[in-house]
């Protein structure tokens, strides 16, 4: 029986970790913010602290779980009442979108010019090499053929 009332601990501590990730990471998105807003989420207290508690995901141990980074930086946001108040304004939620898709679009710009960087580095390098180990079979050939005519020479 003991074991039972274990195992149902580390199950509801699970479930409630899961729960309060997928909470946390829905907050990347703006619309949900503004959804939040309207219905005054943000005006009930306990909800307030709640958002305090789930601060605990920019910890160590915990911020590998999140796959929106932005949504730990709109959850800090959410500890001021000044943005709390401002996502009653369905334009300012927008602007804030259009904000992140810029991001997202100068991050894949960035990524793509670093990729091609990258690429055109190798191939560089990859016919650099390709040069040296030409001039290498060359030398070696010349090497070779230098080798045999003294040897040839040495024999008559």
């Amino acid at each position: 029986m003991n074991e039972d009332l274990i195992q149902t601990v580390v199950n509801d501590d699970r479930q409630r970790f899961l729960l309060d990730l997928e909470f946390v990471q829905t907050l990347a998105n703006p619309q949900y913010l503004n959804f939040l807003a309207q219905r005054n989420y943000f005006k009930n207290p306990a909800f307030i602290n709640y958002l305090k508690y789930l601060l605990y995901f920019k910890e160590d141990n915990y911020i590998k779980y999140v796959h929106y980074p932005q949504a730990l930086y709109f959850l800090d946001l959410l500890q001021r009442e000044q943005f709390r108040q401002e996502l009653v304004n369905a334009n300012y939620c927008r602007y804030i979108e259009d904000q992140q898709l810029l991001a997202w679009q100068r991050l894949q710009r960035r990524k793509s010019q670093l990729l091609n960087n990258a690429v055109g580095m190798s191939t560089a390098t990859n016919s650099n090499n390709n040069e040296i180990e030409g001039t290498n079979t060359q030398l070696g050939a010349n090497a070779i053929s230098t080798s045999t005519t003294a040897n040839n020479t040495q024999i008559r």
